[in-house]
């Protein structure tokens, strides 16, 4: 399964898109329930693999070994990835032929991370239902990731309930030029519609040097950069030409307060390998 990062600027809870960060999950009929896994997860029936599993079936007789090169609580979708996972392997072993995306959804609580793992490039995600196309070719990303997470719960408290109509008039715009940028791989309209007025400099005291930096992200020869789900990851888009340049120029900025990784966009969403 993909990762994944939400919002992408103006698309706040309605975009999405995968990016080539992993997920495995290998479910095994062993006549005990187990959680085995490197990671600093839970390890019992809480485990977001399992809760999803067992949303459709009981986990007793099972052992789930968990892999995963996602950072977790940074907002690139570990959360999803997991839910995605544990939802097909349970459809998958017991041939149930659910709607993947509308059980991850249920559990997860909103679509557009699963939308993106689930069905990889970039997705739209409307009346309850996902339109997903391909990134397009020359546009690439890199991550950056703080050390300290920010709590998911945190960020939501930080948005205000209602918004000034040009506030929602903006990011309606811009979502749309940022749309039509990624349809056509119109670097400029994609530059331009990669602005947001609704919940990243709402949540900014959270994550005060990443906000600093996806707005300083062009300086340093980026299309841009987007607050990656609640945060505090940066997504910086680039184009490809310019990615080793910008990732040098990131790399002189961090200072030992987050870790810079290389985050292709990923056409592949989540399958199942038969063992």
């Amino acid at each position: 399964m993909p990762g994944s990062s939400a919002n992408l600027g103006p698309g706040f809870d309605c975009m999405a898109a995968a990016v080539s960060l992993k997920l495995e999950l290998e479910v095994i009929e062993t006549g005990r329930f187990a959680v085995e896994s490197e990671l600093p997860i839970a390890k019992g029936r809480e485990n977001l693999c399992v809760r999803a599993f067992e949303r459709l079936h009981p986990a007793d007789a099972f052992t789930f070994s968990i892999r995963s090169e996602i950072p977790l609580a940074g907002g690139l979708g570990s959360s999803a990835a997991a839910i995605v996972a544990g939802t097909m392997a349970a459809d998958h072993l017991f041939e149930m032929d659910i709607d993947l995306l509308a059980q991850s959804s249920a559990v997860e609580g909103h679509p557009d991370n699963v939308a993106a793992s689930l069905l990889g490039g970039f997705v739209v995600c409307a009346d309850g239902r996902a339109t997903r196309f391909e990134p397009p070719t020359g546009l690439e990303a890199l991550a950056v990731v703080p050390a300290e997470a920010v709590r998911t719960s945190a960020a939501r408290a930080a948005l205000a309930e209602q918004v000034a109509l040009s506030d929602a008039v903006f990011n309606v715009a811009h979502a749309a030029l940022l749309t039509l940028g990624l349809a056509r791989g119109d670097w400029d309209l994609l530059a331009r519609g990669l602005q947001d007025r609704l919940h990243q400099q709402q949540r900014s005291q959270l994550f005060p040097r990443s906000y600093d930096l996806a707005m300083r992200a062009q300086e340093l020869g980026a299309l841009g950069a987007t607050i990656s789900g609640a945060g505090p990851t940066v997504l910086v888009w680039c184009f490809y030409e310019h990615t080793g340049a910008v990732a040098e120029a990131l790399g002189s900025e961090l200072d030992g307060w987050a870790t810079l990784l290389r985050t292709p966009f990923e056409s592949q969403g989540a399958y199942v390998v038969e063992l």
